[in-house]
């Protein structure tokens, strides 16, 4: 059984477009932009949507659940992440829709799945905001 140890939490560069978001992570919330003009749910939280170009967007709850689109398990790496091996880089298609790339955390890194269904869950950066990472549903 290979767990996943801790990960660096770097710190995130907030801009104007993204300071919502981060601001919401630290109270354990995790936002999209969804875009009033054709519907999508919008992941990277941008402004602009980038499927119909509509500036009339939205932030939006998200509910912090989704499922494993597809993964890899990291078992060599360098600079702050060479200590934290075994770990898993993940895509995450939320219930909403987008799918971001994030860390699977508290896992067993052997037993992750496709189609795993997954939760959310914030790592305090130490800076005022947290990073949005998922772990397996029920954990």
């Amino acid at each position: 059984m290979s767990e996943t140890t801790a990960l660096p939490v770097p710190v995130p560069v907030a801009n104007p477009d993204t300071e919502e978001f981060w601001a919401a992570t630290a109270q354990g919330r995790l936002l999209i932009r969804r875009c009033n003009a054709c519907g999508e749910a919008i992941w990277y939280p941008r402004p602009v949507c980038p499927f119909c170009h509509s500036d009339d967007t939205a932030w939006e709850q998200a509910g912090g659940r989704g499922t494993i689109y597809t993964f890899s398990v990291i078992r060599r790496a360098f600079g702050a992440w060479s200590g934290s091996t075994p770990y898993v880089l993940a895509y995450v298609e939320l219930d909403e829709g987008p799918r971001i790339m994030t860390n699977i955390v508290e896992c067993d890194v052997e037993k992750v799945r496709i189609g795993d269904v997954v939760e959310v869950v914030f790592q305090d950066t130490g800076d005022g905001n947290a990073l949005p990472r998922f772990r397996p549903a029920g954990s």
